[in-house]
């Protein structure tokens, strides 16, 4: 370690070179990355509704569909619409009542029972098909294309149009989101270190880590929005006190060393043996994210958990080199340190420990029970602005068609018709049901079989299926969708116990499933994955339960204030934060310990142990959670989408309750545990405690 570390300081201008010149490759990497904006791909490939996407894609060439109103638009000019979107690349089929009536028959004469469900207060209903998924590139692309060409007559629905319109508005906000971040970290690293350049040359550093990791993610092909939105934020809240503590570690040595080289060599080498257990706890923290079965977990457990193997390398490598080719520029813009002594802080929780414990003990449980009852809302257009076009699109079809929700029924095309229009008279029995459309229930609506374009037909019927096409009253991801689902499911399997229900409304019911399942199991594997790794860097069997459970109580009161305030949270939110927060502020916990630790061994009696300990870590860990809070705290408040906004405004709350229990808790659990951890933990000899 001692020659790595020397290495570092003789070669500083060649590492701080080859860093810029790194940036390059991984600038590459970043802009080259796809970005996922469709969250329903990270469901299980396992799970029967995925299955039965994949049929409609490769079978019906319905890898996406979107129901589109038209307004005040005559059939010679409708039909006209529906050729220029069939020449758009991706777009399957386009069909309307204009391909059923012609331009010459007027679409009065139809059965009232299908004009209704087709037009109505001269707006008209384009059903149109795409080749390809719901997310994928060449269905964006077509969907934006069909927007390009139309005006507001047109307003094109579906789940693409919501994935796009979700991409627009997140490309337009996240160089926002950075800019907001750095702002926020640069202001308190100005007031809590001593000089106004290093706060700018650590940034410069995190900065040129999160380059290189956001680069690296083109290895995994593509990301999520959400991963892309928090990483760097995140990134930068983490791995801040990482360079902190190499900067005070440096300014130390340099009191006793006369040679910069020689002190940096010293502050690296402390560094790591002080950083790198912390950082293990940190990285186990994101890679728990791994164990979920929505996907999106891994998605972010992995490049997180890159993020804090990137920061720690720069701090060791590229920072040190930094703070050696400006120290002359450093000593000029040194300023007095203007972050307070904490002194009372600490003098009250010293002589008021047990009250504190007290107010733990009778606030944990409460805590729990009131985090367990925190709404949690799947609705994945939530974010979209009123005025984006599929919320109008959506808010129309709602209105004036009672169009919530579509449902695919994929069948065995050898099930006899008279026993699909059994099923379907069935379905149509449930509540909020609507419109039920198969190639058997066109007919029954009045409609000859000889005017039925073949392109109608081939939509529903081919080789190998059959498709029924159910349309609900009820939004998606609510209950009462959720338990229509569930009937139809039952209705469905008495006639095909093969058949398939799909649709955005059965993929969103396995959502809901999935995470409820999730929420439990990453939960779990966070605490016992962190709880091993202090096992075995604090050599104590009490010390991982009572330090995780001070940060688990500052999570139940995170994720209990939406409870308190009356707010829903996003699903993803109820997922990761907790993982998230443990292992991103479990840090702070292990810095007072190992100090008390240390002390205690050395045979200082318990509440002047607490008091060391308090002194040299305090300060410390308020600079880290300010950081934490600054880099999330910006986004939380400034971003329109919900999902990417509740997140940071949760992980920066998370940052500051965690904080303050760390600095107040923490310490009463220390001294009150003290025998037990004496006892449990090696390194302790009689006669010295």
């Amino acid at each position: 370690m001692k020659k790595f570390s020397e290495l570092i300081c003789k070669h500083k201008w060649l590492i701080v070179i080859c860093s810029l010149i790194l940036l390059i490759p991984a600038a590459i990497g970043y802009f080259s990355t796809k970005i996922n904006y469709d969250i329903l791909v990270y469901l299980p490939e396992d799970i029967e509704t995925l299955k039965g996407e994949h049929i409609l894609t490769d079978d019906f060439h319905m890898g996406a569909f979107s129901i589109t109103i038209v307004e005040n638009m005559a059939d010679q000019d409708l039909v006209k619409l529906e050729n220029r979107f069939r020449k758009i690349e991706g777009v399957n089929k386009v069909i309307s009542i204009a391909d059923l009536t012609g331009t010459s028959i007027p679409v009065d004469i139809l059965p009232k029972a299908l004009k209704d469900k087709v037009a109505k207060d001269n707006t008209k209903l384009v059903l149109i098909t795409f080749n390809n998924s719901t997310s994928d590139e060449v269905t964006l692309n077509a969907v934006d294309e069909m927007r390009s060409i139309t005006d507001e007559s047109v307003r094109i629905g579906g789940m693409s149009a919501m994935v796009l319109d979700t991409k627009e508005l997140f490309n337009s906000q996240m160089l926002l989101y950075i800019v907001i971040a750095v702002i926020c970290c640069l202001i308190v690293l100005t007031i809590s270190l001593d000089s106004y350049l290093v706060p700018v040359l650590l940034l410069l550093n995190i900065g040129i880590a999160i380059i290189y990791n956001m680069g690296s993610n083109i290895l995994l092909g593509n990301i999520c929005y959400i991963t892309k939105a928090i990483a760097a934020v995140l990134q930068l809240g983490v791995t801040t006190d990482f360079s902190i503590f190499l900067y005070h570690k440096y300014e130390a040595a340099k009191q006793k060393e006369k040679n910069n080289d020689k002190a940096m060599s010293k502050a690296i080498q402390e560094t790591l043996v002080s950083v790198l257990g912390s950082s293990l706890t940190t990285v186990a923290g994101f890679l728990a994210l791994c164990t979920m079965q929505l996907t999106l977990g891994t998605d972010i457990g992995i490049v997180m958990a890159k993020g804090v193997i990137f920061g720690l390398l720069c701090v060791v490598i590229l920072f040190p080199a930094l703070l050696l080719v400006f120290d002359k520029q450093i000593e000029k813009t040194k300023h007095k340190n203007l972050l307070p002594e904490f002194n009372g802080i600490k003098k009250f929780v010293s002589k008021r420990y047990k009250i504190i414990f007290a107010v733990f003990l009778v606030l944990l449980i409460p805590a729990y029970i009131i985090q367990t009852k925190t709404p949690v809302y799947y609705k994945l257009d939530s974010s979209i602005p009123d005025t984006y076009g599929y919320t109008i699109a959506t808010k129309e079809l709602q209105e004036k068609y009672n169009m919530m929700s579509q449902s695919m029924i994929i069948m065995d095309r050898n099930i006899e018709d008279y026993k699909v229009n059994q099923m379907i008279e069935e379905i149509e029995s449930l509540d909020g049901i609507g419109t039920v459309l198969s190639s058997s229930t066109l007919s029954k609506l009045g409609i000859p079989d000889i005017i039925i374009p073949q392109t109608l037909k081939d939509m529903y019927e081919n080789d190998k299926y059959k498709l029924v096409i159910v349309s609900s009253h009820y939004d998606i991801a609510t209950d009462e969708l959720n338990d229509q689902i569930e009937k139809l499911n039952t209705i469905v399997d008495k006639y095909d116990e093969s058949a398939i229900v799909a649709g955005e409304g059965p993929l969103m019911k396995d959502l809901v499933t999935t995470t409820d399942i999730d929420l439990k199991n990453v939960n779990i594997t966070s605490i016992v994955v962190i709880a091993i790794i202090m096992l075995l860097t604090l050599k104590s069997i009490s010390l991982p339960v009572l330090l995780v459970t001070a940060i688990e109580f500052a999570i139940f009161v995170n994720m209990g204030v939406p409870f308190l305030t009356n707010t829903s949270i996003p699903f993803v939110a109820s997922i990761v934060i907790g993982t998230i927060q443990l292992g991103a502020t479990i840090d702070y916990a292990i810095l007072m310990t190992t100090k008390y630790l240390e002390e205690r061994k050395k045979g200082i009696e318990k509440h002047e142990a607490i008091k060391i300990a308090l002194d040299s870590s305090v300060s410390s860990i308020i600079v880290s959670g300010m950081c934490f809070f600054g880099a999330t705290f910006g986004v939380g408040v400034i971003s329109t989408i919900d999902m990417i906004g509740t997140l940071c405004t949760l992980l920066a709350r998370g940052a500051l309750i965690s904080m303050i229990v760390v600095i107040f808790v923490l310490p009463s659990i220390l001294l009150l545990f003290d025998k037990l951890i004496t006892k449990t933990t090696l390194g302790f000899k009689k006669g010295r405690i």
